[in-house]
Formats: structure tokens, sequence, C-alpha cells
């Protein structure tokens, strides 16, 4: 069948080159600090991270008048512009079709609760301004004939608000953005790991990196300073956290880093869970249309055995395929669509197979094998919903991979990318870690609870328990620019800083040789075996409480151990990857410090985990009766409307509670009254001190 699309605009829209970087600013000076001879790179603002949501900052930063550089460990490495980020939600009043507002959308991005209202409201009202900003820089996102923007159905999304460049909208936002950086001569140090924030009477002074194209005999690690007035963290999520995980290698986030610096972290129990392909090989969500096309899943013993285990848990072959069918907008793992036989189902069915050390695979080849004694596979027996979906699509073809070419070849270009012919074999995968909904506190401006330093995207705890597909990126975008504009109104990173970080790096340089130990007996492969082995094993989809107690003691021993005997590099140019494990091994406790306490304190089963009990008021069902092991305490109205606040002390982690923030959704603007505050600067709260994000 010939493709609808000519070849080169699927290659375009599929190989997304991204720009070259400019040659990096010399350093300004030299620090003999702590036996090192440091170089210094002073600036106003610096952002951690060059994925979607910290260009975004930066760029706007730039455009009024900041002094902004930024660091990446690996530019174009990250999970924006590497992973599977393939829609876009905005606020949709500007189609012809079905109307919106922004309270619906706010209501929308915060019904799983945890999350504070003010967060949401923003997020809508700026997804408009997120979008044509994007366009403005020439992100192709599509659009009907009369300029309305084509859009679809999404997790948790009632209203169908997603829009969509293919599978590379994510890469093509970090591509349009670098090149507005570039334009805008950002500076932009690659290479460059971000090790230990330095504070100064109580505020932000600047940050010690390592950068190994810094290193010299006198500075064997690499080590550089940069003292600055503002500090970004957007470096995205700890996808290294969990063994069995969607995030390309080596994405550490910044959750450890920002503990140490005395950052509050909120939310971190909550992640999102759901099927993709092994980041081993090409780690990718298989959301969308790779399961609307509804391809055979099966699994395959040691033994080399077929099975189709997806029939032991659905009652009839028009349910088992219509769930599979709506993986596709109801991606994510969610506790309580195990139950009525509904599409988590799947997921549950998968993870259980690969607990049994099967092999799970998709085959868009062939349509789903009939449940036995029921009637075969047919387009003709699908739920409503789902027959008219594929209807309206014109996906009437007799093979699941037919059906994929004609909804979404670039679905079949993106894996061949990348050596994965799906057209000729089967596709493995399993359930994976895809993202965290938590992370640093914030307040409306971004700002967290140390003056000076700000959190974005990923790297921030803005989501809440669940959040619509896509609406991450938006709220990355959005958030960016408020950063931005905040510290613009400050003025705090007009020109660089001319702080004396002398005392700051000593210390900084102190704590970091407190972990380096030659003769330690723990390597940083034992620290990442441990800790993803524990994350992956009690603390994925399905928890229960004696186990999420026994890894958070083990945990804590961990880095009692790493306290007192340290971690041995193999070489000096191991050592950021050292502190990285260092830190997330804190970041590992952290998150089950805060789950062992929700759980403890009666917490039900929300978002991205099943909290199983014996006691539970859920027990899922399968065909062949229920099953008991699955059984899980449902989720508690009170829970939705707060949310866990970790932070670091000494080096112990305390967990308190607080409630969401709330807005009243009656109170409107005035023009005449509400204008001195945009004009004075009020709406930027800079008079008040640091807001408490709480």
């Amino acid at each position: 069948m010939a493709l609808s699309v000519p070849q080169h605009i699927l290659d375009a829209l599929t190989d997304v080159a991204m720009p070259r970087l400019q040659s990096e600013p010399e350093a300004a000076h030299t620090l003999h600090v702590a036996g090192y001879d440091v170089p210094v790179y002073p600036t106003g603002a610096l952002v951690i991270g060059s994925g979607a949501a910290g260009l975004r900052a930066a760029v706007e930063m730039k455009r009024r008048g900041v002094q902004v550089s930024l660091i990446s460990q690996s530019a174009w490495g990250g999970t924006s512009a590497c992973s599977g980020s393939d829609k876009q939600t905005l606020h949709t009043a500007n189609t012809k079709d079905q109307g919106d507002d922004f309270q619906d959308m706010a209501r929308a991005i915060r019904s799983g609760g945890a999350m504070d209202e003010d967060t949401a409201y923003i997020e809508a009202v700026g997804s408009i301004r997120a979008m044509a900003s994007l366009q403005y820089l020439g992100l192709p996102l599509p659009q009907d004939d009369l300029g309305g923007t084509l859009r679809y159905q999404t997790d948790h999304d009632e209203v169908g608000r997603a829009t969509s460049c293919g599978p590379r909208t994510s890469r093509l936002m970090v591509k349009v953005l670098a090149e507005e950086a570039i334009r805008l001569d950002v500076p932009f140090y690659n290479h460059t790991t971000a090790v230990r924030v330095l504070i100064d009477e109580g505020r932000v002074a600047g940050l010690l990196a390592i950068r190994p194209k810094s290193g010299t005999k006198a500075n064997p690690y690499g080590l550089a300073l940069f003292p600055c007035n503002a500090l970004v963290f957007a470096a995205g999520g700890p996808g290294e956290l969990y063994r069995d995980s969607v995030f390309p290698n080596g994405c550490f986030g910044t959750l450890g880093l920002a503990l140490e610096a005395g950052l509050d972290l909120t939310n971190i129990t909550e992640s999102q869970f759901g099927i993709g392909t092994r980041r081993e090989g090409f780690p990718w969500n298989l959301s969308g249309t790779y399961v609307q096309v509804i391809p055979h899943i099966y699994s395959v013993g040691p033994d080399g055995t077929e099975h189709h285990f997806l029939a032991e848990y659905f009652r009839n072959t028009q349910e088992m395929a219509s769930n599979i069918f709506r993986k596709g907008y109801q991606w994510p793992f969610h506790a309580s669509r195990m139950l009525d036989f509904q599409s988590s189902l799947v997921d549950l069915a998968i993870f259980r197979e690969s607990q049994k050390g099967r092999r799970v695979f998709m085959d868009f080849n062939r349509n789903p094998s009939p449940i036995p004694g029921d009637q075969p596979f047919s387009l003709e027996r699908l739920d409503e919903d789902v027959r008219d979906y594929l209807l309206n699509a014109g996906a009437s073809h007799a093979l699941p991979i037919d059906r994929l070419r004609h909804m979404n070849p670039l679905a079949i270009e993106l894996y061949k990318r990348y050596k994965v012919d799906i057209t000729a074999e089967p596709l493995e995968f399993a359930v994976n870690n895809q993202h965290m909904n938590g992370g640093i506190a914030v307040d409306t401006w971004g700002r967290t609870n140390v003056p000076g330093i700000y959190a974005v995207g990923e790297a921030s705890g803005t989501h809440g328990a669940t959040r619509p597909g896509g609406s991450a990126l938006n709220a990355g975008q959005v958030f960016g620019t408020r950063v931005a504009e905040h510290v613009a109104a400050s003025g705090q990173a007009k020109h660089v800083s001319q702080s004396d970080i002398t005392t700051g790096a000593e210390r900084a340089i102190e704590a970091i040789e407190g972990v380096l130990n030659a003769q330690s007996a723990l390597t940083p492969r034992d620290i990442r075996d441990a800790v993803q082995a524990r994350m992956s094993d009690h603390a994925g989809i399905l928890c229960n409480a004696s186990d999420v107690k026994a890894a958070l003691e083990d945990a804590r021993a961990l880095n009692a151990a790493i306290r007192e005997g340290g971690i041995a590099p193999s070489r000096s140019s191991e050592v950021a990857r050292v502190l990285q494990w260092q830190q997330m091994a804190l970041a590992s406790e952290a998150v089950l410090t805060a789950l062992n306490q929700y759980i403890a304190a009666g917490g039900g089963s929300r978002g991205a985990r099943a909290i199983c009990d014996p006691e539970g008021e859920s027990l899922p069902q399968s065909v062949n009766g229920p099953l008991p092991d699955v059984r899980f305490r449902a989720e508690r109205e009170k829970d939705m409307q707060s949310q866990l606040i970790v932070r670091l002390v000494g080096t112990d982690l305390t967990v308190s509670e607080r409630p969401n923030r709330r807005i009243d959704e009656a109170s409107k603007s005035f023009f005449e009254r509400d204008w001195p505050a945009w004009l004075t600067g009020g709406i930027y709260d800079l008079n008040a001190g640091q807001a408490d994000p709480g």
C-alpha cells in the first residue's frame, strides 16, 4: 500500500537534526581554592538543563535583558530531545470544533488531586501563548484549512486537547528553541554536570560543576565555578532511578542536588508507568496509534513457547481488543483501571509476565488471537467507542501494520531509524517508569524555598497525582516563561554576579571530596544496581507496606555506608558519575521515605501505583476469578487535597504535609483595578521576600 504522506516529509519529521552549538566563552578568571585551580564563568542567571523547559527559560530571560547562561550534561541528550514526548496539550478555544474555557482546562489538569489550583489555572491560561510562540519559532503544529489546530484525545483528557507534530514533537520543540537561543547568543556550556549549589547567607550564590575539558594537573576533576544571582533547575526527572525505564540512558535529574541545597521536594511519591520499549535498545512509549491499531500481544518463555497471556485476564476477544486500543489514550497505568476489566488490566498482565521471566512482544503483522472458545478478532466486533474511532480514521485494513501505515506512518519510520523494522518483526516491550510527576516545590512564579533558585519542567513538582498527556510539555513552556518574567522583573540577574564565592566553593569542594574514596568498597555500579533494583521491584506499579518499609531501610543503610566510606571512582573522569549516583541514592531514599509515610498513614492507590493490601476495598478480577494478590486500597478523597513535602535536615529526611493552594473560581479580574499591579510590577510579589511554595 502506498504511503499517503511522501517519504521526504516523513524523513523530515523523523530525522530531526539539531543545531550546532557556538563556541563557548572563555573563563573570566581562575580561582585557586581548596588546592585546585578552578575556572570561573560568572553570569547573572544560570539554567541547568538544555531540554524544552530550560531552553524556554533561557530564551525568555535573554529577550528581557537578563545575563543568562546555560549548562548541559549532554546537549540534545535529554528526555525532551530523545524520548517519546509526542504531544502538547493546549487550550483549544481557537478551533472551529468543540470550545473550551480556562477553568475547565484547569479542572482537568488538576483533576487527579495533589495539585495546586493556581498552578493548574496558570498552565491553562499560558497554553495559548506557549503554542503561539512555538509556532512563531517554527514548530509545525498541524492545522486545518481554516486555521484551527488539529487535536485528539489523550490520557486523562475527555475533551481532546492534544495536538502533535508526530513522535518527535518534543525534539522539534527543543530544536526551534535551541535555534532561538543560538540566535540570541545565549552562552551554552556543554558536557557540564552540576554537582553542588553554592549558598551564601541563605540565598543562591553560584554552582560548582564538573567539565572534563577543564581538567588539568592543578584541577584533575575538571571543576568549574558559575557565580550567579539566579539559578534555574531544568534538568528533567530522575530517569536512572529505575531499572525498568523508558528514559534515555544518563538522565539523572537533580533531586539529590536539590535536597543537598536545602530545597523542598513535593509529590515525589507520584510517577507515571506504562508500556514502552526497553532502554537497552530504543526507549519509546507505546501509546497512541501503536496500540490503537490493535496488534497481537503475546509473551515468550525461556523455552521459546508463546503464551497468549491476555486470554487469562479478559472475558472475550472484543473486551481484550478494545482495551488494547484504549491504551492509546489511557496509556499510564492507573490502579482504578484494573477494575471492571478496564485498560490497566493490560499493564498488570504484562508486568506479571515479566515477573515470570517471560519476554513480551507486540506483533503488527497479526491481529489479536481470540480468547479460547470465543469468536475470532473482527473490526466489526469492538466496543462502540473503539469501532467509531477506527471508522472515522478510515482504518479498516485487514492487518495492524496496514492500519498503522494508514494512521501514523511516522510510527513505523521512527523505529526504522533505530534498525527495528516493525513491518517485519515483533516489537519487545515492558511496563516502564516514564515520568516523575513530583519534584522541587515551587510557587506560582517557579520560585523555590531558597531565594534566587527556581525550578521548571520535570524538575519541578507541579503535576499532581495524574495529568492529561502532553500537559507536562506545556507546563515547562508556561513556567519557563514565568520564571524568566520574574527574574527580569526582580533585576537580580541584569548583570553578571560580582559575588565572592571563595568560601562557598571551599565548602562545596570539601563536600564532594568527602564522597570520593579510592579505598571504598562501593562503586558507582554497585549503587546503580542496588538503587534501580530496589525501586523497580518494590516501588513500581504494585506496592505494599512491608516491601516499601524494607526497601526504605535498605536505602538508608546504603546512604549511611556512602557517608561513612564514600564511593570509589575508577578514574578521575568518573567523578561526575560518582556524585550523580551518590545524589541518586539520596533521591531514592527520599522517594521511599515519602511513600512509606503515605502508606503507613493509610494512603490509597492513585496515579501510578496500586497500594496492595489484603484488607483493601478494591479487588481486580480476571476471567478466571479474583486476583487477591493485587487487592488494593482505594484512593482517599482527603489525600487528593494535600501534598507531601520532603526536606533534608542534616542527614535525615523529614516529611510534612501541606494543603493544596486554592483559588476562588468566582473571582474576576477588573481592568482599571488590576492594571496598576501590572504596571508597577506588583504581580511579581517582589517586596514580600522569598515566597513559600506552600
